[in-house]
Parts: structure tokens; C-alpha cells; sequence
């Protein structure tokens, strides 16, 4: 039998709900504070999708200037976001500043009135995340995290598989991210000393939560190191194991690779295999394998911008019809803890019990 022969035939591949949504009606105004280099993919995608941001706010008066003449035109600018709280029109407000600095904003647009999405990582202690969920729940308000990632067409086809139950039980997710991270040098990322396994790595923390459905991570083992020829201070070599009761995970971050770049995710499961790869997170060829058969759909979008489309379309989706975002704070409390416990490990060179690390402050942990 020649190896052609042996290649699982093609099968009709399901139409997974993977781009982003939209509400069918709701179309509130929406406030920005902040507006760092990350939310110019914000307004690019909440432009493409129509949405109306109609205020910007930033301490430094030119970066709001900024981005309105890039995108919206016709919003009110402001230096305190308090003033931009105040604006009884606005229901949505995206808060893109530093974590540092961002969860007293949160709260004080909770109060206002106003439904959140925040940036992320959304908080660096666990017990103010919960106040901010509960807070926000005693509002009768939506707070959700912009974990963009969860639409980024290859992950979100992923996950809606997993769901589906294409590939059965998940056994094992495993993951490699092989790319040049020296551009933060300069920058106040250059400063987060767990740069890596922290401010990046919170997308496949927060991936995995989202395909591991019910199963709660036992133990994570984490190292982070500096390669010999980094020019910045922060490591950028770092790796991941997260133990599950009947399962298993590994994250690996090769972030000083100045020449080339290459992403890959696998996710193997009792009844079939799915795997997507490619040269960077925007362009990933995605195969599905399974008894039946195996295929490789062809995808629309990129992650940047579709998934802050995603993030923010979602939220509106969900305060429109009532219920909770699926990325809320609260439920991107269990990637947190993920992240808090594997900088943990880092540090002490232990496997660490996720929950037990509690907070972070500057990218090191409190005693």
C-alpha cells in the first residue's frame, strides 16, 4: 500500500462560529482611556466593524490627538478619564492603560455606570479581580478582558472545534512561539521583569482555559532565562508544563530569534488531532485529523485587528442580550492564575499550585 493510500480522506468540515461577533441592533457610543501603540488595532478594528467610539482620553493630550485624527475624527478628547465618565452618552468603555494603574479606572467606570472591557493582563492581584467581577455584577454591568487571542481565526476555529466535540477528550495541547521580542527595548515593557511569561504569555494561558472546559490544572513547572545574545533586560527564553488530572500541557517561548519566526499549536485529543502552524500568529495554516477523515479550512482575518474586534463585539453581543461575556473578568481569573503561578515557579524553581500565588506587583511576586 503506498503512503498516498494511507492519508485519512477529506470529510465535510463543520461551519464553526470562529470570526468575530456582532450585536444585532446595540450600537452604544464608547469611550477610550489610553491610547498607548496597542489601540490603534482597538480603533482599526471598532472602525471596520462600525462600532462608534465618540470620546479618547490619555494623560499625555497628544496621543489622544493621535489617535482621533487616525480614526475617529469627530471624538472628544480628554486628559482625565473621569471627565470622559461623565459623559452620560457613553455605555462602553475600553481601558487600555498600564495594569498598574488600571483597576481603580476600572472601578470608577463601574460605578459610573458604564460597561468595561478592559486590557489585559486585567489585574495584577486575584482578590481585586474578584472585587472588580463582584462590583460589577452588584452594577448589574458587564467588565470583560481583552484577551484578543481568543479570536484570532486559528485559535477561535480551535476552540469552537473542541466544543464541538470533533477531536473527543482533550489529551494534550502543546505549543511553540519562536520570534524576535527585542522591539519592547526602550519601551516600558523593557521594564516587566517577567516579560515574557507574563504580559505575553497570558494569551496561552488564557487559550488554554478556554479548551480545557472543565478540567482544572493541577500543577504548573516554569523556567524563564536570558539567551547569550538578548540585548534587553527582561529573559526571553521561557517554557511552561501545566498538569491536569487527565492531561497535559507545554508552552515553550523562544522570544530572541532576530531571523525567522515560526507559531505552532496542537491539540491532540481521543478522537482525532488538531494542528495549526505558520511563520507568525497573522498567517497559520489550520489541519483538523480524525477517524473520519482529515481536512484543512481556509480561514478569514487575522488576529491583529479581528480579535479586538472580537473582544469588544462580543461584549456588545453579550449586553444586548443580557448575560455574561465569555471572556469576563471573572472567568479570565482561572487564566491568571495560570500566569501568577508560572512566574511563581520561575522564581522558586518548583512546581506551584495554580490559585496559590495570589498577586504581582511590577512583574514580581509580593511576599
Amino acid at each position: 500500500m503506498s503512503k498516498e493510500s494511507k492519508k485519512p480522506a477529506p470529510f465535510a468540515f463543520p461551519d464553526l462560529p470562529y470570526l468575530p461577533p456582532d450585536p444585532q441592533s446595540y450600537r452604544p457610543e464608547i469611550g477610550l482611556i489610553g491610547c498607548g501603540g496597542v489601540t490603534q488595532y482597538h480603533l482599526q478594528a471598532y472602525r471596520q466593524a462600525g462600532y462608534q467610539v465618540t470620546a479618547l482620553c490619555d494623560t499625555d493630550l497628544k496621543a489622544a490627538q493621535k489617535r482621533r485624527d487616525e480614526f475617529f475624527p469627530t471624538a472628544e478628547l480628554f486628559t482625565d478619564h473621569r471627565q470622559l465618565l461623565g459623559c452620560k452618552a457613553i455605555e462602553v468603555v475600553d481601558i487600555a492603560t498600564h495594569p498598574e494603574v488600571r483597576a481603580p479606572m476600572i472601578a470608577d467606570a463601574l460605578r459610573a455606570g458604564k460597561h468595561v472591557l478592559s486590557q489585559k493582563p486585567f489585574v495584577v492581584d486575584l482578590e481585586e479581580g474578584r472585587r472588580l467581577a463582584d462590583l460589577a455584577d452588584e452594577q448589574g454591568l458587564c467588565l470583560a478582558v481583552n484577551q484578543n487571542g481568543r479570536w484570532a481565526p486559528h485559535w477561535s476555529t480551535m476552540r469552537e472545534a473542541v466544543r464541538a466535540g470533533l477531536i473527543g477528550e482533550v489529551v494534550g495541547v502543546h505549543t511553540g512561539v519562536h520570534w524576535d521580542h527585542g522591539w519592547v527595548r526602550g519601551t516600558a515593557f523593557e521594564q516587566v521583569r517577567h516579560l515574557i511569561l507574563y504580559d505575553f504569555a497570558i494569551h496561552w494561558f488564557d487559550f488554554l482555559t478556554t479548551v480545557m472546559g472543565g478540567q482544572r490544572a493541577e500543577r504548573v513547572y516554569a523556567s524563564a532565562t536570558r539567551s547569550i545574545g538578548q540585548r534587553i533586560s527582561p529573559p526571553l527564553v521561557a517554557q511552561a508544563v501545566v498538569e491536569y488530572p487527565h492531561a497535559q500541557a507545554s508552552l515553550v517561548f523562544d522570544a530572541d530569534v532576530p531571523s525567522g519566526s515560526w507559531d505552532r499549536t496542537l491539540i491532540s485529543g481521543s478522537a482525532g488531532i488538531l494542528h495549526s502552524s505558520g511563520e507568525n500568529l497573522d498567517h497559520q495554516q489550520l489541519e483538523i485529523t480524525t477517524r473520519a477523515g482529515g481536512f484543512s479550512p481556509k480561514l478569514s482575518g487575522q488576529w491583529f485587528p479581528d480579535g479586538f474586534h472580537g473582544t469588544m463585539g462580543e461584549l456588545l453581543c453579550a449586553i444586548e442580550q443580557k448575560r455574561q461575556p465569555m471572556h469576563s473578568g471573572r472567568n479570565n481569573l482561572a487564566s491568571l492564575e495560570l500566569c501568577f503561578a508560572a512566574v511563581a515557579s520561575s522564581v522558586r524553581h518548583e512546581p506551584v499550585v495554580p490559585g496559590t500565588v495570589g498577586e504581582l506587583m511590577d512583574g514580581d511576586l509580593l511576599p
